[in-house]
């Protein structure tokens, strides 16, 4: 039997790695995307092209007024796309960083992260849980910035704390209905993420890889990999865990 994800987010960076990870193991993708319908269109193709089903749906994670009208559209798709009422996999995947010191970190700036981390995860999800089937899996994305402190990351690394604990709680109130939640935490990755300053600048890149007992940088397929696997039947006991994805960072 088919089995379908939704993951935000994934028309670039770690999202696009974990939609065509799990399109290599069968599963079929609803890809998200902010604004770039191109690049999620592109995402689309090469997802058929590995010879699973997939479709783009516009998204504003930040927007919680926009959800009702997602949850909408997942709804036709899938009864038009897949001849069904109800999906799998959630992956809670789209964000934005923020590099700017305590003392200078703005309202504006601050509720924005809250909006997009934390408020919208909370929310998309409860508007999605009557269509996740029991038994589903749900993977929160988090930052090896909870764990590992650099100055600069404070108000996003605290919107990743608290979807760490979120987690813990959508697992325990979740649990009578087999769902299984679960928090990714990436290290330093080479993407845009950020500006892309790890992907793009040497020097950055060369600490972080310093830092890392294997010897580098993360890339997109390290996270997306990881993810995918995390869904497979093999972890299906998983529950409630933080799983930092980082080869061994600042241990």
């Amino acid at each position: 039997m088919t089995k379908i994800a939704i993951v935000t987010g994934s028309s670039r960076g770690l999202g696009k790695s974990t939609a065509l990870n799990l399109a290599k193991k069968g599963v079929d993708v609803i890809v998200t995307y902010h604004s770039n319908a191109e690049e999620a269109n592109s995402v689309v193709a090469q997802i058929e092209q590995l010879g699973a089903k997939a479709i783009a749906l516009q998204l504003d994670t930040a927007n919680t007024k926009t959800f009702d009208d997602f949850v909408a559209q997942v709804k036709q798709s899938l009864q038009e796309k897949w001849q069904t009422d109800r999906f799998e996999f959630l992956v809670n995947n789209a964000g934005t960083g923020l590099h700017a010191s305590l003392a200078e970190t703005t309202e504006e700036e601050f509720d924005s992260q809250m909006n997009i981390h934390v408020k919208g995860v909370f929310f998309l999800t409860q508007k999605l849980l009557p269509l996740i089937n029991d038994g589903g899996r749900i993977v929160n994305l988090s930052t090896g910035l909870t764990r590992i402190i650099f100055p600069g990351y404070a108000a996003y690394a605290s919107m990743k704390g608290a979807i760490e604990v979120l987690t813990r709680y959508m697992a325990k109130e979740l649990g009578a209905r087999q769902i299984a939640v679960n928090t990714v935490a990436p290290g330093a990755i080479e993407t845009d993420f950020g500006g892309g300053a790890v992907r793009d600048n040497p020097e950055i890149n060369k600490h972080f890889a310093s830092q890392t007992a294997l010897g580098r940088v993360g890339l997109p397929d390290d996270i997306g990999g990881a993810i995918a696997s995390l869904l497979s039947e093999d972890n299906k006991w998983v529950n409630a865990q933080r799983i930092e994805v980082s080869g061994g960072q600042s241990i």
